[in-house]
């Protein structure tokens, strides 16, 4: 039970500072050779790109990297959580256009009770629905894809003279 004293949430003021041309041009170059990665390992496993759920994961771990959701244990804990939730609800309720919506929402509170919430993993309980995935989904493309993100994007940001390491906050 929270104490009368305290507010049901923290809030957190952040000055965030607008990068430097040659940040976002670093930042630009990265995240188009995440899709480029992106596009080259899907079509490897022959899975169509709109079933690859990591486009805007790119954009927001290459583009915000301060940015909190963009923390590799947001990036890799929220993409499995959220595919683990759309598939518990298909086994559950099958492959209807509504179901994606309960995952969703699932995966969304899921995220947040496990802080790893990454707004862009609220796409896999659309896809797991539409493509009527199976639990295999969750180990590829998702829990690998997000791995090889991340390490994608730890060592381009490393190269970059970018810091992006999970003790960021």
């Amino acid at each position: 039970m929270r104490c009368a004293s305290k507010p049901p949430i923290s809030i957190k003021a952040t000055l965030v500072l607008q990068p430097n041309l040659r940040t976002i041009a670093t930042r630009a170059v990265g995240g188009a050779g995440g899709i480029a990665l992106m596009e080259t390992l899907a079509r490897w496993a022959d899975a169509p790109l709109m079933t690859v759920p990591f486009a805007t994961s790119i954009v927001m771990i290459m583009g915000a990297p301060e940015s909190p959701p963009a923390r590799p244990h947001c990036v890799i804990g929220g993409h499995i959580i959220s595919a683990a939730a759309g598939i518990v609800c298909t086994l559950f309720f099958g492959h209807e256009p509504w179901v994606a919506a309960i995952g969703v929402g699932m995966a969304i509170a899921l995220m947040h009770i496990f802080d790893a919430f990454h707004p862009p993993a609220g796409i896999n309980p659309i896809i797991i629905t539409t493509t009527k995935a199976t639990p295999l989904f969750i180990i590829a493309p998702v829990a690998s894809g997000a791995l090889i993100l991340t390490a994608y994007a730890y060592l381009y940001h490393r190269a970059s003279g970018e810091r992006w390491t999970a003790s960021q906050s």
